[in-house]
């Protein structure tokens, strides 16, 4: 059983690597396995249960209806020229200052691919205006697009909340250092590389064409950001009656976007359930097919046989917590799958390696979303080079030494327990 079990896991990475669909290739895997451990029912039940879990449900897709009403308002759009206005005073804080601007912007608004889309339409071409190299421009943009994992709403917090019957903001509230102090290291390691490669200066796009002139308003642009700021100040107890839920943080964040922007309620009420919706279907579908692929992986005796190995050699995991989900994001493109599955299969025994599981849960989502931040194949990287111009393997190239740099620094934090 182990053995046919691990051929078909061996199987379902290859196809994952080969961009076959997550969703179809879990299920189908989950399944096959299901039939093969002689449990098919089981199977069944995991699907039940990932399609009714309250916790992940409600953060997740209240976070993505939100990020639907920013976009449809544009306050995403006066947030990221804010922030540009500030960073092109300050020319040689330029490079490491988009890496955490778009960051920040990740952070409220919880989409690799949209960030990109958003911040690179302005960054980009920033950052080149002021002579630096295209392909590093690219870099710095792509580099700080793995803020989400301060966002209550990503899948990953709400994932491994679950998993240690804990909030998305007490997950948070463990690897808020750890992800600063990556970020940091991220930023100043990308600096070293413009500075060494000399591609901070000296490469002037001649044809390029920037309007800097887009009319910011300031009460917009804090829009994307007052759902976290309820969340923080409510769960550091700054303003114990600002401790609400995650999709009441949501809903509040869009219901003073009406009030702002002074939109047609229906229009807003429409994108924030449109954006739910997506939620469910992008974010959660890939969850439930997790719990399947977990639950046929289970029925084959592999949970049992791999955990029971791995205890064999427990300092192992501080490392491969990280490391394993890294390298499936950055061959994949895509950190979810990868992260999510291992969270499902081990991070839920994570005491038994003298770890707990938000601990080994953290680890996991860094290392998958850092992996995804340096793939050359996902989506954002694409983005961002055929904004600036160029091949998405010029932008690996150039943000792998930090980002790497970013998963150790991270990783010790985490490990350390900080």
């Amino acid at each position: 059983m182990v053995i046919a079990g691990s051929i078909i896991v061996i199987g379902t990475i290859i196809l994952l690597i080969l961009k076959y669909d997550a969703k179809v290739v879990l299920l189908g895997a989950g399944f096959l396995m299901g039939i093969i451990g002689g449990v098919p029912m089981d199977i069944f039940k995991a699907f039940e249960k990932g399609m009714t879990s309250a916790g992940l449900i409600t953060s997740i897709c209240s976070c993505m209806g939100f990020a639907l009403v920013m976009k449809y308002t544009e306050c995403d759009k006066h947030l990221v020229n804010l922030l540009a206005s500030v960073i092109k005073n300050v020319p040689f804080f330029l490079i490491p200052g988009v890496v955490i601007a778009t960051y920040f912007i990740n952070m409220a608004l919880p989409s690799a691919a949209g960030t990109a889309a958003a911040a690179g339409a302005v960054f980009i071409p920033l950052m080149m205006s002021a002579d630096i190299h295209p392909a590093m421009a690219a870099a710095a943009l792509k580099a700080g697009t793995y803020g989400s994992m301060l966002n209550p709403g990503l899948a990953h917090n709400a994932f491994v909340a679950k998993l240690a019957h804990v909030t998305p903001m007490d997950v948070i509230s463990f690897h808020y250092i750890a992800n600063i102090t990556s970020l940091v290291v991220a930023a100043i390691g990308l600096s070293i590389v413009a500075y060494v490669t000399k591609e901070y200066k000296g490469h002037p796009a001649p044809d390029l064409q920037t309007d800097f002139n887009f009319k910011i308003n300031f009460i917009y642009a804090i829009m994307p950001i007052v759902p976290i700021a309820i969340l923080l100040l409510g769960a550091t107890g700054l303003i114990p009656s600002f401790k609400v839920s995650v999709p009441a943080a949501m809903l509040i964040g869009a219901f003073l976007a009406i009030l702002v922007t002074r939109s047609n309620p229906r229009d807003i009420a429409n994108n924030f359930f449109n954006g739910m919706g997506e939620g469910y279907a992008k974010i959660m579908s890939i969850i439930i097919a997790c719990g399947v692929f977990v639950a046929g992986m289970d029925s084959m005796g592999l949970v049992k046989a791999f955990t029971q190995e791995m205890m064999q050699n427990p300092s192992i995991m501080k490392v491969a917590a990280a490391v394993g989900p890294f390298l499936l994001g950055l061959i994949t493109g895509s950190g979810d799958a990868a992260t999510m599955a291992f969270n499902e299969a081990i991070s839920s025994h994570a005491v038994d390696f003298g770890m707990t599981t938000v601990q080994m849960g953290s680890m996991a989502t860094l290392g998958g979303t850092l992996g995804r931040t340096i793939s050359p194949i996902a989506g954002a990287t694409i983005i961002v080079a055929g904004i600036a111009g160029v091949n998405p393997i010029e932008v690996t190239k150039r943000n792998g030494i930090p980002i790497i740099l970013a998963l150790a620094a991270g990783s010790l934090v985490l490990a350390l327990g900080y």
